[in-house]
């Protein structure tokens, strides 16, 4: 199966523009060209964007991306460098959680700083904020 790009967005449900950037980034090549020059894709470029894609659903980076197409190029490699990529990621959403549950904390505290009922004038929200860039200068 042979296809144009407009027709590998639909299957991949990716948009054009996305496709185009993993090729810029070389994570996907159109190898063939039409007569009129259009990229066309068969098969593998289809699996090979779902595959860029799924990891891009878990966050990973376009560089560990890349890395991971490599490896999987590689099929006799060995799976360490795979798996240590994965711990460090791991490592890393665990990182942004504990910050993001601490952002949410704080936002909750200062939303318990202040009634709907209240004027801006008197906002709690308002003066825990000026207060704290008083007390960072």
């Amino acid at each position: 199966m042979i296809i144009k790009i407009g027709e590998l967005a639909k299957i991949s449900d990716c948009s054009v523009q996305s496709i185009r950037h993993y090729e810029k980034e070389q994570l996907l090549s159109a190898k063939i060209r039409s007569d009129g020059n259009f990229r066309l894709y068969d098969q593998a470029d289809i699996e090979r964007l779902l595959f860029i894609k799924h990891c891009r659903s878990l966050d990973l980076s376009l560089g560990e991306i890349r890395q991971l197409l490599s490896l999987n190029d590689s099929p006799m490699s060995q799976c360490d460098d795979v798996n240590q990529m994965i711990e460090q990621h791991i490592e890393q959403v665990e990182r942004r959680i504990a910050e993001l549950t601490l952002l949410n904390k704080q936002l909750k505290a200062l939303r318990r700083s202040c009634t709907s009922k209240r004027t801006v004038e008197h906002c709690g929200i308002l003066k825990q904020l000026n207060k704290a860039v008083s007390q960072n200068n």
